[in-house]
């Protein structure tokens, strides 16, 4: 059996996490994880209920009702990773809203939900050959991981890149609303008591700001096929 190893991805929100790890994921046969989805549908399912808002957090019915969240990821042959379930419904493009986005630091920063989400992803990567993305995963869901990278850019490249592709969905945005939410998400991450958002010392930093997908996926691959071979 070839060896497999836990790459722990962390990083600012649009950063491309995701796709990196996704592309890691399918080169290396690696169960991919996008922790981000897990408290975007929490968070969703805050919004239905009323938890959350703009203006207001329920945080204690919130917590009470958690026993009531079943998170799934199901593989989408289609698109070639998994999608996000929220009590047996697909999310995935509910999840991905800006709305959803401005209300999410928010729900992430309870201790309680944290807790959850993080018992979750830990069962996940028991057997290893996983990629996990997120903002604590090298720090505090996988301390001991093989590999640990974290993605960071300018707040300006991110909001841009956020709202292309929220553009290119048929989303109606506002680029200042964009890098407005970007700015926020990164204060509300880096702060919060539980689990800020820190880059672990032995995890390997990757600016993008200037660095194209091929060039990041062409790097860290690298890395990896360093750590199989040892």
């Amino acid at each position: 059996m070839s060896k497999k190893i836990i790459i722990a991805i962390d990083g600012f929100s649009s950063t491309g996490k995701s796709t990196i790890a996704k592309l890691l994921a399918k080169k290396y046969n690696y169960i991919y994880v996008d922790t981000g989805a897990m408290y975007r549908a929490v968070t969703l399912f805050a919004k239905q209920n009323n938890f959350v808002g703009k203006s207001f957090l329920d945080k204690e019915n919130l917590v009470s009702s958690l026993n009531e969240i079943s998170l799934t990821f199901q593989f989408n042959e289609k698109l070639g990773f998994a999608e996000m379930f929220l009590n047996g419904l697909n999310v995935e493009k509910e999840i991905r809203t800006l709305e959803i986005s401005q209300l999410v630091s928010k729900v992430s920063a309870i201790s309680a939900v944290r807790k959850k989400l993080v018992a979750e992803q830990q069962l996940m990567g028991e057997d290893s050959g996983i990629v996990m993305d997120g903002r604590d995963i090298g720090t505090v869901v996988f301390p001991g991981a093989e590999l640990k990278l974290f993605m960071t850019a300018s707040a300006d490249k991110r909001a841009t890149r956020r709202y292309k592709e929220l553009i290119d969905r048929g989303d109606k945005v506002d680029f200042k609303d964009i890098l407005f939410n970007v700015e926020e998400r990164d204060r509300i991450d880096s702060t919060r008591e539980d689990s800020p958002l820190l880059k672990a010392n032995d995890a390997i930093e990757f600016d993008n700001s200037d660095m194209g997908i091929t060039e990041q996926f062409e790097r860290i691959c690298a890395l990896v096929d360093a750590k199989l071979s040892v």
